[in-house]
């Protein structure tokens, strides 16, 4: 069935959930080095897409499933317990296309793939803001508020932020119940931190980290071209992506990547 199978499926389907599985485990990374992070996306959501079309079968095309697992089971690799002390497993979200309920899912989905309790930090990159606004405090806020939770219950040990500048960085700490423990900044915006930046990280002993993301790591119009590239004929201009997690476990003794991979989120829409 293959192709056909896949496509009859995300025809009846409301939404998508795609796990990457453990990209150090097989080839779902470019050859060429080094690939743009919306590069690395796009490759690892086809290799998935193409990989998991493939293996359905005859059976699997007459279920209806409102949520979709697409995933590659070979490439799935959970946490062994004994070790989990030895680990550090951190995540960033980036929320493409919806709100802050979304953040819930995003972390016990991540939990459920490694086999763990609890993320030990996640950076949520900032929502996407309409055309001409601001981002302010206000709409962080509830963002903010919902990972404030998954802190309280356990679920995330630290929180931090993507992008902050000075200002917002210090509304932010001064409303926040639980403060933010580290702000990325892009390098490619700015070639050295920003003084004043730095002088309040340091003084609320705030991490500062350097990343290279784009403002848009994964847009609808890519998750679109990159599902239709993947099987042929399907409808991809219903489907939405709401939310990306990229994780990453490391090895603290050692500083090494022992695990890297994403989760994407998607709807579709009926009309």
């Amino acid at each position: 069935m293959g192709t056909e199978g896949a496509r009859a499926l995300l025809e009846r389907a409301g939404r998508l959930t795609l796990q990457t599985g453990n990209l150090l485990n097989w080839g779902c990374l470019r050859k060429k080095c080094p690939a743009t992070p919306s590069e690395e996306v796009r490759d690892c959501i086809q290799k998935t897409l193409t990989e998991w079309s493939s293996k359905i079968g005859q059976d699997q095309n007459q279920e209806t499933l409102e949520v979709l697992e697409c995933t590659v089971a070979q490439a799935i690799e959970k946490i062994n317990p004994e070790e989990r002390d030895e680990l550090k497993v951190s995540a960033k979200l980036f929320i493409v296309g919806s709100n802050s309920s979304s953040i819930r899912d995003a972390v016990d989905l991540a939990c459920s793939a490694l086999g763990v309790a609890q993320l030990d930090s996640v950076i949520i990159a900032p929502p996407p803001v309409e055309d001409g606004t601001n981002l302010s405090l206000e709409y962080l806020q509830p963002y903010w508020k919902e990972l404030e939770h998954l802190v309280q219950n356990k679920k995330i040990v630290a929180i931090g932020t993507s992008d902050l500048d000075k200002t917002l960085l210090e509304q932010l700490y001064l409303w926040a119940q639980v403060k933010p423990s580290s702000n990325q900044v892009n390098l490619a915006s700015c070639c050295v931190m920003p003084p004043d930046l730095t002088a309040f990280a340091k003084e609320c002993d705030i991490q500062l980290l350097t990343h290279n993301d784009p403002k848009e790591l994964l847009c609808e119009a890519s998750f679109q071209e990159v599902l239709q590239e993947s099987i042929q004929n399907v409808k991809a201009n219903k489907w939405i992506p709401l939310w990306l997690l990229r994780y990453s476990v490391i090895v603290k003794s050692r500083g090494i990547i022992k695990s890297k991979g994403y989760i994407i989120q998607a709807k579709r829409n009926a009309s």
